[in-house]
């Protein structure tokens, strides 16, 4: 079952920030494994033993699988937004188009008003809830994204580490 979040005023802002975090942790965790692979290869020269001969190898593979992963996690939350935008965009013109048959069909001034202030009402307040679900999702899909990478980058670099500390 998909998790739900429930709405609050923080909630784009929390989700925005921990995005943020969370790219800026693997990017430095990046960092610091494209430094100590660097550093190896040199070390390495054009004869490297066995050894670094599997850690380039798993380097390589490691960012095809994070890749892949991420481009499927990416198409599978697109897949599930276009829907539910899709949904939520047949909701609304059946929402305004019944809004509008009751303005149309008003009897008298102050019917045509309440129905006039039900049309502003229905489409303002549906449209701003949909721009803050669209910006959620967005951020959703990101993470979905950022993920595998993260995973990888973090995990490197704390094997890494130990394996710089064991020499």
């Amino acid at each position: 079952m998909p998790r739900r979040y429930s709405y609050s005023p923080a909630n784009p802002f929390i989700l925005w920030t921990t995005l943020a975090m969370k790219t800026w942790e693997m990017m430095f965790a990046s960092a610091q494994v494209i430094g100590h692979r660097t550093g190896r290869m040199a070390l390495a020269g054009p004869a490297p033993n066995a050894r670094d001969q599997r850690e380039f190898h798993l380097m390589g593979q490691e960012k095809i699988e994070a890749a892949t992963e991420s481009m499927q996690a990416v198409a599978l939350r697109m897949f599930s937004m276009n829907q539910q935008l899709g949904l939520t965009m047949f909701r609304q013109m059946a929402s305004l188009w019944g809004s509008l048959v009751s303005l149309a069909g008003s009897r008298s001034v102050p019917q045509m008003f309440n129905a006039y202030n039900n049309v502003l009402n229905n489409t303002m307040s549906r449209t701003t809830s949909s721009m803050t679900q669209l910006g959620d999702s967005v951020a959703k899909t990101m993470h979905k994204g950022l993920t595998p990478i993260h995973s990888r980058a973090t995990a490197n670099a704390k094997r890494l580490a130990r394996t710089r500390l064991m020499r």
